[in-house]
């Protein structure tokens, strides 16, 4: 072989060669240092975060993205200094982001719909609700939809755009909770003794809010007589046992009482 030809190559290869290793040492440091301040980035935004007291669910998703989002720049950033066409590889992000977002556009709006509740808050774990046609007890709130337990102890994941899209009832939000419900009586009976009787039984059943007292009026007149509501107030822990035991209360008052019973009166067509 030509020595002078080889020597040839070596001093056209050498400074190419020394180029070429001088960035490849640049990007590693540039990929270093870049790394450490996306770190040093992430570190403060969760700590300000965390002084906001916003929810931990939150505050993982903020810093993930803003990692990925920071790392992604970085790379490219690199590419370019090596002289690499970044403006494709944007186009190509782009358009898996969107080929992405069209075809998880429902866990997208539930994602969406997950940030909100966990900022705005409506409810929270624990908190006995209606939401998105579900009533319950809140077991967790994820991102992508919120876990109920209801009263028949089934647990039930709504989605969270659902609930967004619809009304949400706290019934926990409140120190008491009303209870509705009603007594027929017949069409001869005394009202007004009756609405006695019951008020005051009504408001020793056990739980009941003694400083708001029990509603006890004539809802409407129907064809059997008077209806009464009867209406006593309580914590919504204890919603159920008042429930169940106001009517029985009812039952017993108004039986002890010896009210008739409502029965649907006799219709006489003429002969």
């Amino acid at each position: 072989m030509d020595t002078s030809k080889v020597s040839s190559w070596i001093d056209t290869a050498q400074p190419i060669l020394i180029a070429f290793g001088l960035k490849v040492i640049g990007a590693v440091i540039a990929f270093m240092v870049g790394r450490w301040l996306i770190h040093l980035a992430t570190r403060l935004v969760g700590a300000a975060m965390t002084r906001q007291e916003l929810d931990p669910t939150v505050q993982r998703y903020m810093v993930s993205l803003i990692t990925v989002s920071l790392n992604i720049i970085l790379v490219v950033a690199i590419l370019g200094y090596f002289g690499v066409e970044t403006t494709t590889f944007a186009a190509l992000v782009a358009g898996a982001g969107i080929a992405i977002g069209a075809a998880w556009s429902g866990l997208l709006s539930n994602f969406a719909a997950g940030i909100f509740l966990l900022v705005l808050r409506p409810y929270k774990v624990g908190d006995y609700v209606t939401a998105g046609g579900v009533e319950g007890s809140v077991l967790e709130i994820g991102l992508f939809g919120t876990s109920i337990n209801t009263p028949d102890n089934v647990k039930t994941t709504v989605g969270n755009s659902k609930i967004m899209g619809g009304d949400i009832k706290n019934y926990t939000a409140n120190p008491y909770r009303r209870v509705d419900l009603v007594a027929q009586l017949a069409g001869s009976a005394d009202v007004h003794k009756a609405m006695g009787l019951l008020k005051e039984a009504v408001g020793q059943v056990a739980n009941t809010a003694k400083e708001q007292g029990v509603d006890v009026e004539i809802l409407e007149f129907n064809e059997f007589g008077p209806k009464l509501a009867v209406r006593p107030y309580c914590n919504n822990k204890d919603y159920w046992q008042v429930y169940f035991d106001t009517n029985k209360t009812i039952a017993d008052t108004l039986g002890n009482a010896g009210f008739p019973v409502a029965t649907r009166p006799v219709k006489v067509y003429p002969v």
